[in-house]
C-alpha cells in the first residue's frame, strides 16, 4: 500500500457489516459501442459492472474497498478484471480506455481528491473516449444533512462523505474534457407519507484529440 492510497475506511466497514449494499440490475446504462474497453471507477459489489459486462464491452472494475471487490468478483465471470486501487492514482498507462464510468463515486471525496480523480480520468481516456458521470445534485433532499466538512460536502452518521454538485461545478471539475451532455435529473422519493426530492447531475464528457 502506497502512501497515496486512501484509506477505504467507512466503505470497507459498511461492506464488511452489510455485504451487498446495492442490489437489482443497473438501469440507464450508457450506450457504449460493443468492443470498447471500459473502466468503472467504484465498482462496489458489481451492480453496474455485471450489467456493463453483458453489453459486449470489456470492463475493468476498480474500487478502494477490498470487500467490495471481493463481492463484485463473486458476482462476475471467472477471471473478471477487478482490482483494489485508488482512483486518484490509477494503475494504468495513458490513453488506454475508450470510456470511463464514474457513478456516485467522485462525490464521496473531498475537493482535492475529486481533482485528483478528474485528472486521472482525463489521463487514461483515449482521444475520442468518453466519461460517463453521475453524482448527487445540490438540489437533492439530503443536501445539508450531516456535518459540514467543506462547501457542499457533508459527513453523515455512517462515516461516509457526500458532496453535492452543481452543473457548473461538474464542468469545472472536468474542464480538461469537452462536455457533450449535462443535466440535473430529478425524481420523488416517498418517505413517511411525504414526497421528497432526489436529484443527480448526469453528464457525458469527451476527450478531444
Amino acid at each position: 500500500m502506497t502512501a497515496s492510497f486512501r484509506d477505504p475506511g467507512a466503505w470497507e466497514r459498511d461492506y464488511l457489516q452489510r455485504g451487498r449494499l446495492w442490489g437489482g440490475a443497473a438501469c440507464d446504462l450508457p450506450a457504449i459501442p460493443p468492443g470498447s474497453r471500459v473502466l468503472e471507477i467504484g465498482c462496489g459489489n458489481g451492480k453496474t459492472y455485471t450489467s456493463l459486462s453483458g453489453k459486449g464491452v470489456s470492463v475493468v472494475g476498480l474500487d478502494i474497498s477490498p470487500s467490495a471487490v471481493a463481492l463484485c468478483r463473486c458476482a462476475s465471470a471467472e477471471g473478471a478484471p477487478l482490482l483494489v486501487a485508488d482512483a486518484g492514482v490509477l494503475p494504468f498507462r495513458d490513453r488506454i480506455f475508450d470510456a470511463v464510468c464514474a457513478f456516485h463515486v467522485v462525490g464521496h471525496l473531498k475537493a482535492a481528491g475529486r481533482k485528483d480523480v478528474a485528472g486521472e480520468i482525463a489521463r487514461v481516456l483515449k482521444g475520442g473516449g468518453k466519461l460517463y458521470f453521475r453524482d448527487f445534485s445540490e438540489r437533492d433532499m439530503r443536501y445539508g444533512k450531516g456535518t459540514g466538512v467543506e462547501a457542499g460536502t457533508f459527513l453523515r452518521g455512517e462515516g461516509i462523505l457526500t458532496h453535492y454538485f452543481s452543473e457548473s461545478e461538474v464542468c469545472t471539475l472536468f474542464s480538461a474534457l469537452h462536455p457533450c451532455a449535462l443535466e440535473t435529473c430529478t425524481w420523488s422519493l416517498r418517505v413517511r407519507g411525504k414526497d421528497l426530492p432526489r436529484a443527480e447531475v448526469v453528464a457525458v464528457f469527451e476527450k478531444l484529440g
